[in-house]
């Protein structure tokens, strides 16, 4: 993108309200007559002095359970070339590796997706997707499951 093909940015003229009844907004500007909204700030929340929505719902502490949010170190298939044919893959050996670092690893845990190929039969223990296993196996892996 070049500076000449930048779009103009169109500003609105803010409207000036409470200038007389000629500009369309006098009088009342726009806000009604009479009422505590016409006359001065309300709180978002506020609905009419009985007791707020948000307090009428239960008092929930934390933002919920932290493994159910967060999402697993995902480990494509490429840097499994790392290992010598025939080594069975752990979390530890990935760990000693330097592939993820062990805080995640351990927190999260880890998944084999199937990015790139694989061309060493290589024993997994952890878990893959369906496609990575299929690719692990075609290579004349095996993928041992718990």
């Amino acid at each position: 993108m070049k500076l000449h093909e930048l779009s103009k940015v169109v500003e609105r003229s803010k409207k000036r309200v409470g200038r007389g009844l000629g500009s369309g907004k006098g009088k009342t500007s726009g806000r009604g007559t009479k009422g505590q909204k016409a006359r001065g700030k309300v709180a978002p929340g506020f609905i009419g002095g009985t007791l707020p929505m948000y307090k009428k719902f239960p008092y929930r502490r934390g933002l919920g359970n932290p493994k159910m949010s967060a999402k697993m170190v995902t480990l494509s298939l490429d840097k499994l070339s790392a290992f010598a044919a025939g080594t069975t893959i752990d979390l530890q050996s990935v760990i000693e590796k330097g592939l993820v670092s062990e805080s995640n690893a351990k927190k999260y845990g880890v998944k084999i997706m199937s990015d790139g190929e694989i061309t060493k039969a290589l024993n997994i223990k952890l878990p893959v997707t369906a496609s990575a296993a299929a690719k692990i196996e075609k290579a004349g892996g095996k993928v041992i499951r718990d």
